[in-house]
């Protein structure tokens, strides 16, 4: 059992920093948040994967052996405590806590310790009153340790075979959902505001079709409102800011497309691309005054080199003789989170598992009452329970005390 609980908190302690630390990404990635130190602690230990590493598999195969070579140690004891409990000869061994006179029937007293009706036995010429209650409290810890198993098995495949995808578009674009064959068409996406004018809720409503397209389901979406999407569970993550870009080559029309905050245009024939680095309204000025602004940057793959600027709302971003680029219409785009864990079910079996093994554990008090006819017509009471022995001694007592006195 000590060993069982040091492997179970290491454990605990691997899911936690595999929920803390980012993972999946590279050591660049680490070595740029990170110390470089701290940044090779994590991408030594694989660490930046921790449900997919062969440390935390190996520990968790352990720990699930542990759990069922304890339990398999206890099972032949734990049998032999339900045989003892319905036994009326194992609970006779214990001290006799008290003595019945006056009655010829005890039948009443088992009644009002709410034992149920007393099974009528013998032994050696004299009459015995058996009864025992809530044996079934005896396998609480062996179904806990079945709960746990479960538990970590449902969360340690779950982690290891789920799928995670980040879809992000405007209203009326279908993305695809990675490289499942799944798309999502995002049907409308709304932004709630306070009265100061800051983000309340984000709220995105979309539709969801498999690879065949024989099946689709629509779902809205908000903060800490996910929806359920063809297995799929969809979270809100994020939104971000979007303009239309449109190009002009000699006057006239030569690209436009929608883009995201992030994403680039590459200018077919040529080697410039141009990079849409985000939009802020009622920006403030040096001069005091306030203005939209679209953020940018050009990039000249044939020399290497990039140019950072921005462009006022209602100004060209860049105007040569040949090219004139103008950035419009800002709006808002959704960032959906989607996973698809198809053990969730095991983890949730586990989890009411290990509720019902306590409920068993604490709150089914196992008990066993043995009342047994003495020559001189008296009842001597034997009372054993395995959890809270004294305490039940105690009750029966009581009520001895009290049948002596309504006598």
């Amino acid at each position: 059992m000590r060993f069982g609980m040091l492997l179970l908190g290491l454990v605990c302690v691997a899911c936690v920093l595999g929920s803390a630390l980012p993972q999946g990404k590279t050591l660049e990635w680490y070595l740029e948040h990170y110390s470089p130190r701290k940044a090779a602690l994590i991408y030594g230990l694989n660490l930046s994967d921790v449900f997919h590493s062969t440390w935390f598999l190996i520990l968790t195969a352990v720990l699930c052996c542990n759990l069922v070579l304890c339990t398999l140690l206890h099972l032949p004891g734990l049998l032999r405590r339900m045989r003892d409990a319905a036994d009326s000869d194992a609970v006779a061994k214990a001290r006799p806590v008290a003595t019945l006179t006056g009655v010829t029937q005890p039948d009443q007293l088992f009644e009002r310790l709410h034992m149920g009706r007393p099974k009528a036995l013998e032994a050696d010429g004299r009459q015995v009153r058996f009864a025992s209650r809530n044996r079934l409290g005896l396998w609480g810890g062996t179904v806990c340790h079945l709960g746990i198993l479960l538990l970590i098995l449902g969360y340690v495949l779950g982690q290891t075979t789920k799928l995670e995808y980040t879809v992000y578009g405007l209203p009326g674009q279908t993305k695809p959902v990675g490289d499942t064959g799944y798309t999502l068409t995002i049907d409308d996406f709304q932004m709630g505001l306070q009265d100061s004018g800051t983000p309340d809720q984000f709220t995105s409503r979309v539709t969801i079709h498999n690879p065949s397209g024989s099946a689709s389901e629509r779902a809205e979406i908000s903060v800490n409102h996910p929806g359920s999407l063809l297995g799929f569970s969809a979270t809100q993550n994020s939104m971000g800011n979007a303009a239309k870009l449109t190009v002009l080559v000699h006057g006239e029309l030569y690209q436009e497309t929608v883009l995201c905050q992030g994403e680039y245009l590459q200018l077919a024939n040529t080697p410039l691309a141009i990079f849409f680095d985000g939009y802020e309204a009622d920006a403030p000025f040096d001069d005091g005054s306030v203005h939209d602004v679209y953020d940018y940057t050009i990039y000249d793959s044939s020399s290497g080199r990039s140019a950072s600027d921005y462009q006022l709302e209602g100004e060209a971003a860049m105007t040569t003789s040949v090219y004139e680029i103008r950035f419009s219409e800002p709006q808002h785009y959704t960032l959906l989170q989607l996973k698809k864990d198809r053990f969730l079910w095991l983890a949730m079996l586990g989890a009411l598992t290990v509720l019902v093994g306590l409920i068993l554990a604490l709150y089914l008090q196992p008990k066993q009452l043995r009342a047994l006819e003495e020559p001189d017509g008296t009842w001597t009471l034997y009372a054993y329970s395995r959890k809270g022995g004294a305490l039940f001694a105690d009750q029966v007592k009581k009520q001895a005390a009290d049948s002596r006195q309504s006598d």
